[in-house]
């Protein structure tokens, strides 16, 4: 697996199409954020994404705050997809501007600030390859091309997959990805694209688990990591009550927009 992508530009650039920025909210209790500008990491204004056959989200607008949880409430699909992948410095926008780490419009520069973790475009695993093989792949990459790096043991398994997991139980080094139960194939994809900890931590949808209860957990696991990392994801409702997510935030201009509404009945 290897989640080291290097950003491209497989779109057509349009003139930007002016809206305002959405609120911020912070959850359990909504309230609009008006914190300073300067305890912003990421400020996209307008931004949107065409490919060479037509056009995949936009214009968005949002601020996320360093620090914490950040959910994105919108639909599920390609623009949303999409968007995390912009935000990770893996998808340059076509229009618009994306303010992040002090740089403007560099995706280069946000990539190598970010990981993105449990998006399958991006950082999806052999269901056929083992534990201990994932593993061993993810420490060969993060190590100098000059050292030799043995076969992963136990003590690697815990060192790279307990900060994700915390008191929940770690896979088997000898068990088939394919064979683990989804929450805990969801973590263990982020404990592999979270090796080297950067500032950002940009996650696929919660809502991807079809179990609320494991949703719920997979996202208290992100706010105890939100203590030391930016940690951006997303769900089609945003409704968190007592979990600790900072900032909820609804994005619109998603492709699949109009399907937003049967996607939370059937969440809800």
């Amino acid at each position: 697996m290897d989640v080291r992508e290097t950003p491209g530009d497989d779109s057509v650039g349009d003139d930007a199409v002016t809206g305002p920025i959405p609120a911020v909210h912070t959850a359990p209790t909504p309230s609009v954020h008006t914190g300073d500008v300067d305890d912003l990491v990421i400020e996209a204004i307008d931004i949107g994404v065409r490919a060479t056959w037509g056009h995949i989200y936009g214009p968005t607008s949002l601020r996320v705050r360093a620090g914490g949880v950040t959910v994105l409430v919108g639909s599920g699909g390609r623009g949303r997809t999409a968007l995390l992948l912009t935000l990770a410095g893996r998808m340059a926008p076509s229009s618009g501007t994306l303010h992040a780490f002090g740089r403007t419009d560099d995706a280069r520069h946000l990539f190598s600030q970010a990981a993105i973790a449990d998006v399958d475009e991006v950082d999806g695993i052999d269901q056929t390859i083992r534990v201990s093989d994932v593993v061993t792949e993810q420490i060969r990459w993060a190590a100098p091309w000059y050292r030799w790096v043995r076969p992963s043991r136990p003590a690697d398994l815990e060192r790279l997959c307990r900060p994700v997991f915390g008191d929940l139980a770690l896979p088997s080094m000898d068990a088939y990805v394919e064979e683990l139960p989804e929450l805990t194939s969801a973590l263990f994809r982020i404990a592999m694209a979270n090796v080297r900890r950067p500032p950002l931590l940009v996650v696929g949808g919660v809502d991807r688990l079809t179990r609320i209860e494991s949703a719920h957990t997979l996202l208290a696991r992100l706010v105890a990591l939100g203590h030391e990392q930016t940690v951006i994801t997303a769900d089609v409702n945003g409704v968190f009550p007592d979990l600790g997510v900072r900032d909820v935030i609804e994005v619109h201009h998603l492709t699949d927009d109009e399907f937003v509404r049967l996607e939370q009945q059937d969440r809800n």
